[in-house]
């Protein structure tokens, strides 16, 4: 799609911003609600299951979705990615408990995965990498401003109306996203000469399914060393060991081993698993902080997180123009990365809400400047027609980062929690609950749990439904609850801030080579030299022939 005039390749990049809109809006709007929700269906037990699931589907559909939009194009794919998220977030909204919501948060999930495996793909489609720098970044920045108004709305919804409306009321710019994409976008032709390989895509759902699962499951429903969780990360070593050896034969291989060869393609998927690892593992849990410890509604909390997508914004926009004019991109990651790193540092140490506004703040400028640069290098790394597989990979270890961040984040922080809760009933401080009147005891039992913090309409409600002499010890419990979480997310911000910084050191060793031109695959240096060789011998000739008099 190279070829087409720029008036066309525009239409069409507004089509596919629509279309990541759509998605992008969909995820933050939730981010800000869902602690509400999941109290509200009673399943706080599992609310990390409802962002774990979203991240498992999407991270299976993304790296199955990018061979076979190599083969098929990008088009039959980003509109079943439209349609698969439109039916899972009208059925969301339906949910009658926290099950209904998992699953069909699922189907959420599988829509998001193909949106932005094959919108970024299709980016590459139309614009040569010296390019792409500045529509990455306006991307980014698409992206970035979702996270401006969707946090702010969905707390709003949750506060004043009813929660359903969080995944409906966006539901319009699906349905326009996906005729935008029907009547604009050009289909391509499939590549005969391709096939499909569909025992890897078996053995490699099979390998990550297991794989997320454990980490999911492990530290929260069974303990680490349990037979169930060993027994999953065994499944996984088999099906991987499987997985591989099915790639080495196959023909066309839906994640080609040769990529891990590629040494800017391993090291910026290690940097990316890395970077989601810390940042989601860590973000997820800030809406805790904001509601539970700070005890600002959901539709402030919005407030809160509003200055990263802001900071994000800007310095995608402005980062993304300077790479495609200079055509460089490393030092930006070396900007970038450690702004991010420094905005998880202040995270550690937050304890109001200004303080929290200038974490995000700080972090945000980083993450618009150092995300978009390791997508740029592994689609520069490789040829054009690998483009959708290197982006699928790209996404998965993305994906797998991020989810396996939720899980590893969450056990840190029911462990320090649980710790925290010990030393506060030892210290004798902590409220006895044995000396009420048992019926009262009960009710105060139902929020001696810290993540019942963030229903703040409950909390009140059962404040002033206690008689006087009981309210204060109520605020007196309350308060002491909201010291231990306060103190449990701050480990969770730190071990978020550490694997960060081991993302800026590896960013140190990538290698930069300048951004291509063309799609066209670049030739090898010696080839080049070859054909300068070639052109000034040829030079020589003609002009030993022009001296030559004539006879």
């Amino acid at each position: 799609m190279e070829h087409l005039s720029q008036k066309r390749k525009l239409t069409i990049m507004v089509a596919i911003m629509f279309a990541m809109f759509f998605a992008a809006i969909n995820q933050t709007i939730v981010s800000t609600a869902m602690p509400r929700i999941i109290a509200e269906l009673h399943g706080m037990e599992l609310y990390t299951w409802s962002i774990s699931i979203y991240m498992l589907t999407s991270t299976i559909a993304t790296v199955l979705v990018g061979k076979l939009s190599d083969i098929y194009g990008r088009k039959p794919f980003i509109l079943a990615g439209i349609l698969f998220f439109i039916i899972g977030a009208f059925l969301a909204g339906t949910s009658t408990d926290v099950y209904q919501m998992i699953f069909y948060r699922a189907i959420q999930g599988v829509g998001a995965g193909i949106i932005m495996a094959t919108a970024f793909t299709a980016v590459g489609d139309l614009f040569p990498p010296r390019e792409r720098g500045k529509w990455t970044g306006i991307m980014t920045a698409v992206f970035g401003f979702s996270s401006v108004i969707g946090p702010t709305f969905g707390g709003y919804i949750v506060d004043h109306m009813a929660w359903h409306w969080v995944f409906w009321i966006f539901l319009p710019i699906g349905i326009i996203a996906f005729i935008m994409i029907l009547t604009l976008f050009p289909k391509t032709e499939r590549k005969q000469s391709e096939s499909i390989d569909y025992l890897g895509s078996l053995f490699l759902t099979t390998t990550l399914v297991p794989l997320l699962l454990a980490f999911t499951w492990a530290g929260t429903k069974y303990a680490w060393g349990s037979a169930q969780t060993i027994g999953l990360f065994a499944a996984t070593l088999v099906s991987a060991l499987i997985f591989v050896f099915v790639e080495s034969k196959a023909k066309s291989p839906v994640l080609p081993l040769h990529f891990f060869k590629n040494g800017i393609v391993t090291l910026s998927n290690v940097i990316g698993f890395l970077m989601n690892f810390g940042m989601m593992g860590a973000l997820i849990y800030l809406s805790f902080f904001v509601q539970g410890v700070l005890a600002i509604s959901p539709t402030y909390a919005g407030y809160v997180t509003m200055p990263m997508s802001i900071g994000m914004v800007i310095t995608s926009a402005i980062g993304g123009q300077l790479i495609s004019k200079s055509g460089k991109y490393k030092k930006f990651a070396l900007i970038g990365m450690p702004l991010m790193v420094a905005g998880m540092v202040l995270m550690v140490f937050m304890n109001s809400v200004w303080m929290a506004v200038l974490a995000m703040i700080v972090f945000g400028l980083g993450l618009g400047l150092g995300m978009p640069v390791f997508s740029l290098a592994i689609q520069n790394a490789v040829p054009f027609k690998e483009l959708g597989a290197v982006t699928a990979a790209m996404q998965l270890f993305r994906n797998m980062g991020g989810t396996i961040g939720i899980a590893v984040m969450g056990t840190v922080l029911s462990t320090s929690l649980k710790n925290n809760l010990t030393e506060l009933a030892q210290s004798g401080d902590a409220v006895d609950l044995s000396k009420l009147d048992p019926k009262v005891a009960q009710e105060f039992a139902v929020f001696a749990n810290p993540q019942m913090l963030t229903n703040q309409p409950e909390l009140e409600k059962l404040h002033q439904s206690l008689p006087a002499d009981l309210q204060p010890l109520f605020t007196k419990m309350v308060e002491m609850l909201r010291e231990a979480l306060a103190s449990s997310l701050s480990t969770v911000f730190l071990a978020g801030t550490l694997i960060l910084v081991g993302a800026v050191i590896l960013t140190f060793f990538l290698k930069e080579i300048p951004l291509r031109t063309s799609n066209a695959a670049p030739q090898p240096a010696n080839t080049d030299a070859a054909a300068d060789t070639d052109t000034d011998a040829g030079s020589k000739l003609r002009g030993k022939l022009v001296s030559q008099p004539t006879e």
